[in-house]
């Protein structure tokens, strides 16, 4: 009886603080957009790619991967580094010189010898692992090599975008996009910095280009959804959710941005539609039980937490048996 006590303990704790946690846990202890660390949370692809082409890689993940991020775990692609003066003052200086911050340890200084499509790949294996002043100056050099070498431009603007160098990087885009302007994913890159320094219908042109190019990346369809909803665009961009993670995810996404924003009503109804395609949903019933409180929906508040602690007894009866 008290093995089952305490295992009842435990799954009530995931499905409570596990579930709120998969969907709010990046949005305040993390740099960058509040909405796309929500999407990211639930493991959806968002941001910039720095693999290049229009490969497309399947993330699966569970409310643990949210909750490991709060005690700091997780990668930081998409995050803005801090850029020093050293930084401002190499980056005036030729493309392919080094530079290095307290971020990065020193590197062997970039050598011209090898193409532009070797310094390419050594530049794009620096900006995976996050050696973003390493990565840029390999990639400036393959652009030099290399005019027409759309790729290299176009991890050049993922880089500058890591620094926090706007400008640059949308200049980067431009090349990228002069070369090979049919680039889905330079176009999705190109929309995403838009979204990210606030030119929310730019962005929208431009990651309605790339999905349209690419119909089924998920990466652009959540992009799109996310410059949508910071115009206000709810529907369309609940249905490029769903188009990038199915239905019910995509009302989850849409009602958890909704609720950053202030919105507790609107999210409700993504929320309760959530939870009649998915009646054992712990976050759809979470969000709702202290949605229907803020709002005053008192019963509904405390028929809710009924629900979610018969879910947890239920999945405690399965376990012990």
């Amino acid at each position: 009886m008290r093995k089952r006590t305490i295992l009842a303990i435990i799954i009530a704790f995931v499905l409570c603080f596990g579930a709120t946690a998969f969907w709010s846990a990046e949005t305040t202890g993390r740099d960058g957009d509040p909405d796309a660390n929500i999407i990211e949370s639930n493991g959806a692809q968002v941001g910039k790619s720095s693999h290049g082409g229009n490969k497309i890689v399947r993330v699966v993940t569970a409310p643990f991967r949210a909750i490991g991020r709060l005690f700091g775990r997780g990668g930081d692609n998409n995050r803005v580094q801090r850029m020093t003066e050293q930084d401002a003052a190499r980056f005036e200086s030729a493309g392919a010189q080094r530079v290095t911050d307290a971020r990065s340890p020193a590197p062997a200084k970039p050598s011209a010898e090898g193409t532009a499509r070797d310094h390419l790949a050594t530049g794009r294996a620096l900006l995976q692992t996050g050696r973003t002043n390493e990565a840029i100056a390999e990639l400036s050099l393959a652009a030099s090599l290399d005019p027409h070498l759309s790729e290299a431009n176009n991890l050049l603007g993922v880089a500058y975008d890591r620094k926090g160098m706007g400008e640059r990087a949308r200049d980067a885009y431009e090349h990228a996009m002069h070369e090979s302007p049919e680039d889905a994913q330079t176009l999705n890159n190109l929309g995403f910095s838009l979204y990210q320094n606030g030119n929310y219908r730019a962005a929208v042109d431009r990651l309605k280009r790339a999905a349209r190019l690419a119909p089924t990346d998920q990466r652009i369809l959540n992009n799109l959804a996310l410059a949508q909803c910071r115009l206000g665009k709810f529907d369309d961009a609940f249905k490029n959710f769903s188009r990038a993670g199915g239905e019910l995810t995509g009302r989850l996404n849409t009602a958890a941005i909704l609720e950053r924003m202030g919105r507790d009503e609107d999210a409700i109804k993504y929320y309760e539609a959530a939870l009649r395609l998915e009646p054992n949903s712990s976050i759809s019933l979470r969000r709702l039980a202290e949605l229907y409180k803020r709002v005053g929906r008192t019963e509904d508040a405390e028929s809710t937490r009924r629900q979610l602690a018969r879910l947890a007894n239920d999945m405690t009866v399965a376990q012990s048996n």
